[in-house]
């Protein structure tokens, strides 16, 4: 872990540790995917390169994380459309975290999207993209 790495109550001690090793040059902050609609913790998700949408599996709601509701286009796709994320075990219902690596401005400069399979366990990274502009406040709340 990086001295300036913050971990927002409500990651899983293993998701949190499977993020912070994607990149251990930058400090991160990683915050977990919470429904604003029931408060609820467990998604399915629609992912690509360069971005995620996530349905909460308690009351359907949608949210985009981030920017990706920005590109979230066949204009930007290139090929790339959204699929279903899935773990190997077949099971699509995650409980999700975003690490937000901070260049040494404070500015975020990558978002990585990491999902915790309910059925074993199993974490992965499902979508990670750069971020090259500023101000970028607003996407520390965007889970």
């Amino acid at each position: 872990m990086h001295a300036d790495d913050q971990v927002d109550e409500g990651v899983s001690a293993e998701l949190a540790a499977f993020l912070r090793e994607v990149d251990d040059r930058r400090p991160v902050k990683i915050a977990p995917c919470v429904c604003q609609g029931c408060g609820g913790r467990l998604f399915l998700f629609l992912v690509n390169a360069s971005g995620a949408e996530r349905r909460c599996s308690g009351c359907g709601s949608r949210a985009f994380i981030a920017d990706s509701e920005e590109y979230w286009n066949e204009e930007y796709w290139e090929g790339d459309e959204p699929g279903e994320a899935g773990c190997p075990c077949g099971s699509e219902e995650f409980e999700a975290a975003v690490a937000f690596s901070l260049g040494s401005d404070g500015l975020v400069r990558w978002v990585t999207v990491g999902l915790r399979c309910v059925e074993d366990g199993f974490c992965g990274i499902y979508a990670d993209w750069k971020i090259d502009y500023g101000p970028t406040d607003h996407l520390l709340t965007m889970v």
